[in-house]
Formats: C-alpha cells, sequence, structure tokens
C-alpha cells in the first residue's frame, strides 16, 4: 500500500509530505518531509521535539522528549495551494505508545467508548469565519471596507466583490474532496460561512483542521486574514463552530430520530441531550476554550437587531435561542466556536453525550419561547453558561466524571495552559480601561 502510495503521488508531481498535528490551541501544525521515505513517516513517525508543542506534558530530555507524527496513510492528498506537496494526517506517539495528550488520540479513545456500545458518531461542523485585513493605520478591518450594512445577512454585493475569494475558496475545497452544500455572507460585516457534507467523527474533525490550512492559505493569496475569532467586532454577531450530532448502531439505523417523541426524538436522543446539559458548563472551557470566546457567548445587542449566541442551558425543537437545537432528528449543539481544538470539542461532546445514555438524569423539557423575548419580559430565565474563561475553567476542575473520561492528563494540560491564558488577560490594561478611568 505505502509503494503504491508513493508511486501514484510521484506521479502526480508530488515530492514532499506535509505531517500535520494538532497542538492543544487547535492549530496545525507540522514540517515538510521527502515523500520517498513513506514508510518510515507510517510506522515510526516524524519527530519533533515534544517540550516545543503545546499541551504534550512532555520532558525535555530522555525516550519520551520526542513527538512522533505517525501519518495516516490514507489521509494523503495533494494540496493545491502547495504544488509538489501532499497533505497527511498524524496521531501523536511518544514512546512508542499513543501520547495520552494528543488531541487526536483523545478524540480516538471516546469514539471507540463509543463503538463498545455499538455506537458511531457522525458530525457535521458549520465553519463560521471572518475575512479581515489591516488598514493603512494598522487597524483591522472587516472584509474590504465596503461591508457596512446594519444587517448583512445574505448580502450579495458583498459576495459578489469576494467572488474571487470565495471561489478561489470553492475550487481549493473541491480538490481536497470537500463535498459543499452552500457558501453565505453571515449577519456580521466581513463575516461568512461554508458549509460541506458531514462525516464519521474522526474524519470530520481532520477535514476540519485541513478547512483552515486551506482557507489560511486562500485568504492570504488575496490580501485577507482568515479568522477564526469568535468576537472580532465589538455589536456585531460573533462566529460559532456548530456540530450537526447523531449517532447510528451497529446496523445503521439513527439512534437519535423519532418522528413520534419530543422534538423528534427518541429515549436516546433526550438522554444523550441531558448529558450535554448536565456538563455543558464544563463543556464550555473546551468549546468556548478562549477570553474572547465569552464575547461571543453573552446576551447582548446587535447591530443587526438578531443575536444566535447560545447563552442559556435548555433545548428546543428547531430553536436557534437555545444551547441545543434539535432539527431532523439530529441535534445542534450550539457551543463551540471556531478557536476550539476541534479534536478536543468533539471528544469531550460524545463524553458528556455518552454519560447521558447512561441514564440518570431527568428528561429536558422542549423550550418553546424565544429565550431573547422572553429574557426582555423580565420572565424567569433557565440557568446560563458561565459568563467568562475563568468560570468555565472551575467547572471543568469540578467536573470529575467528564475529566476522568476524557483523561486526567490531557485535562491537566489543559488547565495548566488555560490558567495561564486567564492570568495574562486578567493582568493586561486595555484601551477599554485606559478611555475609562486614566483620566
Amino acid at each position: 500500500m505505502i509503494s503504491a502510495a508513493i508511486e501514484r503521488l510521484t506521479a502526480q508531481g508530488i515530492h514532499s509530505v506535509l505531517a500535520q498535528f494538532t497542538d492543544l490551541h487547535g492549530v496545525p501544525k507540522g514540517k515538510l518531509v521527502p515523500l520517498a521515505l513513506l514508510d518510515e513517516w507510517v510506522h515510526s513517525g516524524a519527530g519533533f521535539a515534544g517540550p516545543s508543542i503545546w499541551g504534550t506534558g512532555l520532558p525535555r530530555m530522555g525516550a519520551r522528549s520526542e513527538y512522533f507524527g505517525r501519518v495516516v496513510l490514507d489521509s494523503l492528498r495533494p494540496l493545491p495551494f502547495m504544488p509538489g506537496v501532499a497533505h497527511a494526517v498524524c496521531d501523536g506517539f511518544a514512546g512508542g505508545e499513543p501520547l495520552d495528550t494528543c488531541p487526536r488520540q483523545v478524540l480516538k479513545r471516546q469514539l471507540a467508548r463509543a463503538a463498545d456500545r455499538g455506537l458511531r458518531l457522525w458530525v457535521g461542523i458549520e465553519p463560521e469565519f471572518f475575512l479581515l485585513r489591516r488598514d493603512a493605520q494598522g487597524h483591522w478591518v472587516a472584509g474590504d471596507g465596503q461591508d457596512t450594512l446594519d444587517k448583512p445577512s445574505y448580502d450579495l454585493k458583498a459576495i459578489h466583490r469576494q467572488r474571487d475569494v470565495l471561489d478561489d475558496m470553492r475550487a481549493t475545497l473541491t480538490a481536497l474532496g470537500f463535498e459543499l452544500q452552500q457558501m453565505d455572507h453571515e449577519d456580521a460585516n466581513g463575516q461568512y460561512e461554508i458549509n460541506y457534507r458531514f462525516d464519521e467523527a474522526l474524519a470530520a474533525a481532520d477535514r476540519f483542521q485541513l478547512f483552515q490550512l486551506s482557507a489560511h492559505a486562500v485568504a492570504e493569496r488575496h490580501g485577507f486574514v482568515y479568522s477564526g475569532m469568535p468576537k472580532p467586532l465589538a455589536g456585531a454577531p460573533g462566529s460559532g463552530l456548530h456540530f450537526h450530532l447523531s449517532l447510528t448502531d451497529a446496523q445503521g439505523r439513527a439512534v437519535f430520530a423519532d418522528a413520534g417523541g419530543p422534538m423528534g426524538l427518541s429515549a436516546a436522543g433526550q438522554r444523550f441531550a441531558a448529558g450535554l446539559l448536565r456538563h455543558a458548563d464544563a463543556l464550555a472551557a473546551l468549546c468556548a476554550p478562549t477570553v474572547n470566546s465569552y464575547k461571543r457567548l453573552a446576551a447582548s445587542r446587535s447591530a443587526s437587531g438578531t443575536t444566535w449566541a447560545p447563552v442559556w442551558k435548555a433545548v428546543g425543537d428547531n430553536n436557534r435561542t437555545c444551547l441545543l437545537r434539535t432539527v431532523a432528528g439530529r441535534l445542534e449543539w450550539r457551543l463551540p466556536d471556531p478557536s476550539c481544538n476541534v479534536y478536543i470539542a468533539i471528544a469531550a461532546t460524545l463524553a458528556a453525550g455518552l454519560a447521558g445514555l447512561e441514564g440518570g438524569l431527568a428528561t429536558p423539557v422542549p423550550c418553546e419561547d424565544d429565550l431573547y423575548e422572553r429574557q426582555a419580559s423580565g420572565l424567569p430565565m433557565p440557568p446560563r453558561l458561565p459568563r467568562d474563561l475563568c468560570a468555565a475553567l472551575e467547572a471543568l476542575q469540578a467536573d470529575t466524571r467528564l475529566r476522568a473520561d476524557l483523561g486526567e492528563a490531557f485535562c491537566a494540560q489543559f488547565l495548566r495552559l488555560k490558567w495561564a491564558e486567564w492570568d495574562a488577560w486578567a493582568s493586561a490594561v486595555t484601551d477599554w480601561e485606559l478611555a475609562r478611568y486614566a483620566g
């Protein structure tokens, strides 16, 4: 198989492999290695200095100081924006064993737990992002500077102006095997969404990482920065990374769907939803893992008159004001944003859902209200998500079940790095503070 892959790729003009892994922060990392040595990259892995990678927890010396990224053979595909180079997904190993702090390995462990129950997770990922650029003064500008509508959703003029960028995205993603479904202008200036076909969970996570790598390259080619920052513009909606979740059993039958059940869900679907709501505060740390994430997860005003922030822990049938939306017999988990590590966010979401499947939690009551209108009317509200990263990290620390399922080694690294991020933010002095208090 390896020799055949070398022959096939060589015939396509490929000479190198971009061996890519993902660090704890969700950022694609890697190196270029010769295609001719593919057998080594598959069986031993491309070597990296372990302590140089965020979140490995590896020492500076000894047999386990090296991080080895083992190429997943069937992930190899030529990169349209790097002629002569094929992209490859890697699994993290150290000391000849799967590395328990490798995000892809964390997800694989959760998928194995589901498989032991005869279950398979499918995920549709909906990337929202901003096209940003700097003006002559060095300030960030959304879009091309002409994208200024108060309510810019589905703005065709902006799509026409950015047709070269979007068509380059289309051509690049299509060449990489993405089955595109739609592209649209979202509800903030300079914000877009690209949807593509769902996949098995691990493949979906791999594909999103390839999406980000490609989108960065295409945007840069056209003078923009592809930004997954959750909330770059005050007074406008932020970017989410919604997960459409479904389970199938060993016979390939849908587990969540029941047309006659509440919200179109089966009893198993309701229990899975209960698990997500039960562990939502801890999941916030993993699905919305930056200080900026909580600027998005706020019941704030929007210039467009609409905000889609999933602030309250509730589930509703086609209700976009809830944290969890049911649609067509599946669950839309609206908590994640593009700053998350997608492997970890999916792994944690699955772990919480599996905990719910074990039973013992009350079936969630369907929310039939627009929760923003309900809030404005002063009526009692469902519990809300943590208001900042500090509260989310405290919730993760307190959630012993979720931490045990994900692995204490990974969670220790995650909490260490994220507490440092929070401390850095807490000690920073912002322009807002200077404008308000300095005089």
